[in-house]
């Protein structure tokens, strides 16, 4: 119904034949608002004026609206795919709800990867490792780098809601606001903070890490012995994480540092300064050493539960062969006589006369 209340006035103000009335002039006005990225300027340049744009407080609204759009499309998955799925897998509660966080998640981090991936290409951020430094402060942003941010916050804000809606369990919830809190928190620091090329490119080796490690999830949620795909993610994992400290020790320990301009300018967007830096490299160090520490106490688990797992297939198999000699203590067979332990047949005994 919101979606219906805003885009409706939008077409009847913007695509309607004739003059449109005043109160089609006022909606079509506010409507772009929720719809388009607002703060967009010309500038001129050699193949003509492009228009750019740059973050404000009017990004809220924007924001705002595409939560709603990303709580109708989480809700299309769940109910067209994860649910069927569901049915046929006959999964246990704790089992199914994973299942469908990690079902969610996996879908998000596929689109996330193609997108992210699309405009890094056609923006020239991977075949030009420079621009992730030059010219910074990257105050006036392309169309679809900034709707790929709007994008980006407000799944992880719509993520909020949705704990409430899909009923998770109370110890539950402090797991998932980690994750939820620590997306927010990058994605809108590399926004607002004008590193928006560098965060780009970060977004597309942790969504191509995070896709792996939900899809291989996913399978052993179905199957306990489907574990190839967390050997897979754990390779991708380790070279993600090393790649990202790269590029930020890269784009702001070195390009960074030898930019023309090192001044505190908020107005202008530019934070280019020892501080900012040192601080910036402090936080992508810990956050990615607390990963790793998460992925290590995660390898030593399923090092555990594998260790228990044989152990209990041999203590079976060591009960199995017990019972089979203690069948055997009274005697075996052998061409379908019975024989005793010394190897003589058993005499027959003899039936009395009635």
């Amino acid at each position: 119904m919101f979606i219906l209340c805003v885009t409706i006035p939008l077409l009847n103000g913007c695509f309607m034949s004739g003059r449109p009335s005043c109160f089609g002039k006022v909606t079509a006005k506010n409507a772009f608002i929720f719809i388009l990225p607002q703060y967009n300027s010309s500038l001129q340049s050699l193949d003509g004026e492009i228009v750019y744009y740059h973050y404000g407080v009017k990004d809220l609204v924007t924001i705002l609206f595409y939560i709603f759009i990303t709580l109708i499309l989480h809700a299309v998955v769940q109910e067209y795919f994860l649910d069927k799925i569901n049915r046929r897998l006959h999964l246990s509660k704790v089992k199914q709800s994973r299942f469908n966080e990690s079902g969610q998640l996996a879908v998000y981090h596929l689109v996330s990867v193609f997108w992210s991936l699309y405009v890094a290409g056609t923006e020239g951020y991977l075949s030009n490792p420079k621009t992730l430094w030059e010219s910074y402060p990257h105050v006036y942003l392309p169309f679809q780098v900034k709707f790929f941010y709007l994008c980006q916050l407000a799944y992880w804000l719509h993520a909020l809601p949705e704990l409430y809606f899909q009923k998770v369990k109370k110890e539950e919830i402090p797991r998932q606001l980690q994750y939820i809190v620590l997306y927010i928190f990058h994605i809108a620091g590399a926004y607002m903070l004008n590193l928006t090329r560098l965060g780009l490119i970060l977004l597309l080796l942790q969504s191509v890490a995070e896709f792996l490690f939900h899809i291989a999830r996913m399978f052993y949620f179905t199957d306990e012995n489907n574990q190839k795909l967390f050997n897979a993610w754990a390779v991708v994992f380790v070279v993600s994480r090393l790649f990202t400290l790269t590029l930020s020790v890269l784009t702001i320990g070195f390009g960074l540092a030898r930019a023309e301009i090192h001044t505190f300018n908020p107005d202008k967007g530019n934070f280019n300064t020892l501080l900012f830096r040192m601080v910036v490299l402090l936080m992508m160090c810990v956050s990615q050493t607390w990963m790793m520490w998460r992925f290590i106490h995660f390898q030593l688990r399923r090092w555990r539960e594998e260790q228990a797992m044989k152990k209990r297939a041999a203590l079976a198999a060591t009960t199995k062969q017990q019972t089979k000699v203690l069948k055997r203590e009274s005697g075996f067979h052998e061409n379908g006589v019975v024989k005793a332990e010394n190897g003589s047949t058993p005499r027959p005994k003899k039936l009395k006369s009635p």
